[in-house]
């Protein structure tokens, strides 16, 4: 663990509440957690697949408490985070999907702008709170279509109701952090988000990603579809970012937290960036067995990023 930044000796005994424990990175995160040794308070809807890696993998099991709740219900996320008296708060909540942000976008803004203020408001309350770690998107930033990688500093924007209601989420936890947690003009508890996207792994089910539309459409024999093939994506397994979250929650809690208490990047280097078309033609040959791409034009209606 230490090879990778991350000191077990914090998490054992660490009280964390965790909001989106039941989704695919939740589910990774609280795995993770448990195994340190932290209690682990989870905070979420129920899984958002069938199947699921929450059931599949038990990950109820090793937890601390395991509330099956909304963040837009306020009083009761507020209820469950005084309860817990967590040190470390991370929120992952969130409507994540691009195109169904298209198809609800009520929701989309609701879950990811409101849903962000509401977990803040209730951590303004908690008692014993030193940290509080945001995630957010590699999407939050204003689209230039240009070669380099987005920095922290650029614009933030989005042309999508996901993108753009993750930049709003930004914004908020930028706002509470300066306008409510501050003592002598430093944040008396150290707040940072983090972003970071096109992750893959085991145990992802959900519709509308890259390796999970592969292996459904290889299963059933019937070749992949891809509406924008030549997009670059920054891919990444899941325990790659997770591990980074797990790194700056530690720095949020350290010799200088309000040091980190900013926004964080966490992707790959170029070597990791590749097009849609090159992973799923990967995933076909992997899967080998007649596994097959094609390639057909996206609806008008949606636009994604180059």
């Amino acid at each position: 663990m230490d090879r990778l930044g991350i000191e077990p000796a914090f998490w054992q005994g660490r009280r964390v509440f965790l909001t989106g424990h039941t989704g695919f990175k939740g589910s990774w995160l609280s795995l993770w957690l448990a195994g340190l040794g932290a209690e682990v308070t989870g905070y979420a809807l129920d899984p958002p697949t069938e199947p699921s890696l929450f059931s599949i993998a038990e990950v109820a099991s090793p937890l601390t408490a395991d509330h099956r709740a909304d963040i837009l219900d306020r009083a009761r996320l507020g209820r469950a985070i005084e309860a817990s008296r967590p040190e470390i708060l991370i929120h992952m909540a969130a409507q994540s999907l691009v195109r169904e942000s298209y198809h609800d976008p009520i929701l989309t803004y609701a879950t990811n702008v409101m849903g962000t203020a509401h977990v803040l408001e209730a951590a303004r309350k908690a008692k014993g709170l030193r940290a509080v770690l945001s995630i957010t998107t590699d999407k939050c930033y204003e689209n230039r279509e240009w070669v380099h990688p987005y920095r922290e500093t650029d614009r933030l924007g989005g042309s999508d109701p996901y993108s753009s209601s993750k930049a709003c989420a930004e914004l908020v936890t930028s706002a509470f952090r300066a306008s409510f947690f501050a003592s002598d003009g430093m944040p008396a508890v150290a707040i940072a988000t983090a972003r970071a996207g096109n992750v893959i792994g085991g145990g992802d089910w959900a519709k509308d990603r890259l390796v999970p539309d592969c292996i459904r459409s290889f299963r059933a024999g019937a070749p992949v579809v891809l509406r924008y093939p030549q997009a670059v994506r920054p891919w990444q397994h899941v325990l790659e970012p997770l591990a980074g979250y797990l790194m700056l929650a530690e720095r949020l809690c350290g010799e200088a937290p309000h040091a980190f208490g900013s926004s964080w990047n966490f992707g790959p280097d170029a070597a990791g960036e590749g097009t849609v078309l090159r992973v799923a033609s990967l995933a076909a040959k992997a899967w080998d067995d007649g596994a097959a791409v094609r390639v057909e034009p996206a609806e008008a209606s949606y636009k994604e990023a180059g």
